[in-house]
């Protein structure tokens, strides 16, 4: 997702949004009715909203609740001085009768404004921009344009995706599909990898996500170009629930939580490449299970897979691994970081990971209080790699220009500054490619979110092979006795 696009998208949604407030307020309903329905939520101290399960939605992490939509949804609620109530649904089918009988005040769940539900529903000012992506398996045959479709597509019922198809089979009339509640899209990128579906149709930051763990995912074409995403609101409801929306979002665009928020769930994973996602897939399976324990005994109260993505973007796991400037082993520690860690061997991959958890943990402590996570890791990450001063130089540039110091995707956008004489010349540090840290950063994010995800995957798997063998055994003592 490009954030330039994006921010200038938001920047016209703004000024939009408040003259459609202004209206709303003036000509667009009762005040008395206006004040009752907002002061309804306010007076019963909650706020529902429908949501969808999903990564890119709402679901429980380690931490507890998370999610775009749901974090969205959050500031929302807070703004307001309210509880959130997440209501949540498996599939569309099942979201969209909630709005329509009160059982949620509005939905937030990526929808895309559509033709159709511009016809049934109020929306709210947009955040974000996607397209939609024809997907199929690497290796198959490429489809260019849909005449070039020759298998089965498959779809998620009451989607944008279909109403998109029900258009072009005007034009197309030989276009078939078939359409599911059953598979969410994330189930469905995975029946075309299982050779089970041909094409399936997928939003382009959904698809972004699953590419880092699924690489054979193929883009054939877009098969619709870029639709914003809103909230959507019952017409049923009174016009002070739509206006304290386009208060809200109007807000969160000129304070930056907007786009710090898309940075945090989409900014890292805007680029893909291929052969560097197959090639650390390869690494997660061949070397990662030597070294594993290892992250995990010398994780300083550091997630070992964040320990572990910050070795592979160094050294690829390789304890053997140099640099032309001398850093050397599996965390490619300088001499003078590993004496300053107590290290003696940086090529033992036990003593390098060791104290490359403790120079990192360092890091991390060094960073001021009042940052909160995860951007204080996201800054650890950077010091690690560019050096504290340079990165304080970048946060006072920041300063400087009006951003937040104390927010990572404000100073990512003035590191690379500091390869300019302009900027370099008035720091206490001077000179640094400040663009390579903004790298570093963002593809750690992307290794360590992937380990996450893969990690997680195993032990639910490990979890539902131990029930099963348990189960098989009960079955077993039942069948004896």
């Amino acid at each position: 997702m490009n954030l330039f696009i994006i921010k200038k998208q938001l920047s016209s949604t703004y000024f939009i949004s408040i003259l459609l407030l202004t209206l709303i307020l003036l000509f667009g309903c009762d005040s008395k009715s206006s004040e009752a329905s907002i002061q309804r939520i306010i007076d019963r101290g909650y706020i529902k909203v429908g949501t969808l399960f999903g990564p890119n939605s709402y679901y429980i992490g380690a931490e507890g609740p998370s999610g775009f939509e749901y974090e969205l949804a959050k500031n929302y609620a807070d703004f307001l001085g309210v509880e959130l109530k997440i209501i949540p649904s498996y599939n569309l089918e099942d979201l969209f009768p909630k709005l329509d009988s009160g059982e949620v005040d509005f939905l937030a769940a990526g929808l895309a404004v559509t033709d159709k539900r511009l016809g049934s529903f109020d929306f709210s000012p947009s955040y974000h921009e996607v397209s939609q992506k024809l997907i199929f398996k690497q290796g198959n045959e490429w489809p260019r344009e849909l005449k070039d479709l020759s298998g089965t597509l498959m779809v998620t019922s009451s989607s944008s995706h279909v109403e998109n198809l029900e258009k072009l089979k005007l034009t197309h009339p030989e276009l078939t599909w078939q359409e599911t509640s059953d598979l969410d899209n994330e189930e469905l990128l995975m029946q075309v990898l299982d050779g089970k579906v041909d094409y399936t149709i997928i939003d382009s930051h959904v698809l972004a996500m699953n590419r880092r763990y699924y690489p054979e995912l193929s883009i054939a074409f877009t098969i619709k170009k870029p639709e914003p995403l809103a909230w959507l609101v019952s017409k049923k409801n009174d016009a002070s629930i739509l206006a304290s929306l386009i208060e809200f979002f109007g807000k969160v665009h000129h304070d930056g939580t907007l786009l710090a928020l898309d940075d945090k769930y989409y900014g890292h994973v805007e680029e893909f490449n291929y052969v560097d996602t197959r090639l650390f897939l390869q690494a997660v399976e061949k070397k990662l299970p030597k070294y594993q324990s290892l992250f995990e005994k010398h994780g300083q109260d550091i997630d070992w897979r964040l320990l572990a993505a910050i070795s592979y973007q160094e050294s690829h796991w390789e304890p053997h691994a140099r640099s032309f400037t001398g850093v050397r082993g599996m965390m490619m520690l300088t001499l003078i970081t590993a004496k300053q860690m107590g290290i003696k061997s940086r090529l033992d991959a036990e003593q390098s990971i060791l104290g490359g958890a403790k120079y990192f943990k360092r890091m991390i402590n060094k960073m001021p209080e009042r940052i909160p996570e995860p951007d204080r890791t996201w800054f650890a990450l950077a010091s690690y790699n560019v050096g504290f001063g340079h990165l304080n130089d970048a946060r006072i540039i920041t300063q400087r220009q009006g951003g937040d110091p104390d927010r990572w995707f404000d100073v990512k956008t003035r590191l690379p500054l500091l390869k300019q004489k302009k900027y370099y010349k008035k720091t206490k540090y001077g000179y640094a490619r400040g663009d390579e840290p903004v790298k570093y950063v963002e593809s750690i994010r992307r290794y360590y979110e992937s380990l996450s995800f893969l990690d997680d995957r195993a032990r639910k798997e490990k979890l539902l092979l131990d029930d099963l063998d348990q189960q098989s055994s009960e079955n077993e003592s039942l069948a004896k006795n």
